[in-house]
């Protein structure tokens, strides 16, 4: 068995080589959390975050194909490596939908010259942090929440909310005074994302380092970047799918023994656990082929920039959020659910087999797949696409 990918390319192999070094200590960091430095340092110097920026840019010009199948990769041992690299994407995008000339040359080009990580503290749920205008910008002061990767980046994208409650974004340096990012973290899984709390104490932004403007509307191109998210998160839960599918595998074939009453000398020989390796497999290569096509999707609605259709981008969003709907019920029942079938020695800390649940169960909550249902259900019945929001 195995989730290898039958292309050959280059970034996918490199992605295949840091995913074996981030396996070498992936359970210790798990209970550790905090921050992966080495590990960023290890994939910045890979040259895997300057990956999808533009050629014009200086970047590598990657599918998203490419990249989301890198997060399904590194998802496969370490949930929260593949999160930090996943949105790390988020905020480049932004620029790219919505920056000015002189930002992209800045930022992009910058990027893919430096391989910076970004990250973003700007919880569209949580308008907690506010701007007040000052001579060439603004001066910044409260909090955010889910600042995913912010305590590893290099730059930050943030949002704040003016005296008028209009919402306004903008990109910093991690480092510039005025930026506290709060070791908060507490989830049950995705120990490493960082994804707690940045509080702002009168920090300063200048003009151009705001990007856009509330007056600026919405259109399918620059609204792509909900999609984006949306893409990252179902190829981690594929790939925790794979990955606790892999180990559980190997700690069954080197490890289980048969039960008492099985009628077999061997685990592997007993019925029952062939037939539910292979049911756990079956769904696992379903959703990795539904993660695909909704990134061809998102590659085919992306190429087309500001000249995408309601009716293009409509037809992604379907895609994203039916692979996004079953991957995540895939990542919950295949992690949960292969303890069965590796016996109960292999529930223990050490062999850290529960850090796959753990890490679905976390991001899953946080768009609940009920939802999702309605908007895919509302599309079959009526051939309504979803109006372009956030998580749509």
């Amino acid at each position: 068995m195995s989730f290898h990918f039958d292309v050959l390319d280059p970034l996918l192999e490199k992605a295949a080589e840091l995913r074996a070094v981030f396996h070498l200590d992936a359970v210790d960091r798990d209970k550790q959390g905090g921050r992966p430095l080495e590990q960023i340092r290890i994939l910045k110097e890979s040259g895997l975050p300057s990956a999808q920026i533009a050629k014009a840019y200086g970047g590598q010009g990657a599918s998203w194909l490419t990249i989301l199948r890198i997060v399904r990769e590194f998802a496969k041992t370490d949930g929260s490596l593949a999160h930090l690299f996943g949105y790390h994407h988020l905020p480049l995008n932004l620029i790219l939908f919505r920056g000015s000339s002189a930002q992209k040359e800045k930022w992009l080009s910058g990027s893919a010259a430096g391989n910076w990580i970004w990250s973003n503290s700007g919880n569209a749920m949580s308008k907690t942090s506010t701007g007040e205008r000052i001579k060439g910008g603004w001066t910044i002061n409260g909090s955010r929440p889910f600042s995913s990767g912010s305590h590893i980046a290099d730059y930050i994208q943030i949002s704040f909310e003016n005296s008028a409650g209009e919402r306004l974004t903008a990109a910093v340096p991690a480092d510039r005074p005025g930026i506290v990012i709060v070791d908060d973290w507490d989830g049950i899984g995705q120990r490493q994302t960082g994804s707690g709390t940045v509080h702002f104490h009168d920090l300063r932004i200048d003009d151009d380092e705001m990007i856009s403007a509330p007056s600026v509307p919405l259109t399918p191109y620059t609204s792509l970047t909900s999609l984006l998210q949306q893409s990252v998160l179902l190829n981690v839960f594929v790939g925790s799918a794979q990955g606790i599918l892999e180990e559980g595998r190997e700690y069954t074939v080197g490890s289980s023994r048969p039960w008492i009453y099985s009628g077999v000398e061997r685990h592997i020989d007993d019925p029952w656990i062939k037939r539910q390796y292979g049911e756990l497999y079956i769904r696992t290569l379903a959703a990795a082929e539904l993660a695909d096509k909704a990134a061809r999707s998102l590659d085919a609605a992306y190429i087309q920039g500001p000249s995408l259709s309601h009716a293009d981008r409509g037809a992604a969003a379907i895609d994203i959020a039916t692979a996004n709907l079953y991957a995540g019920e895939v990542g919950l029942a295949v992690s949960s659910e292969v303890f069965e079938v590796m016996g109960a020695r292999s529930a223990t800390q050490a062999n850290g087999f529960d850090r796959f649940w753990r890490n679905v169960r976390t991001h899953t909550l946080h768009n609940p797949a009920e939802y999702k249902k309605r908007t895919v259900g509302a599309f079959v019945l009526t051939g309504e696409f979803p109006v372009p929001a956030i998580y749509r």
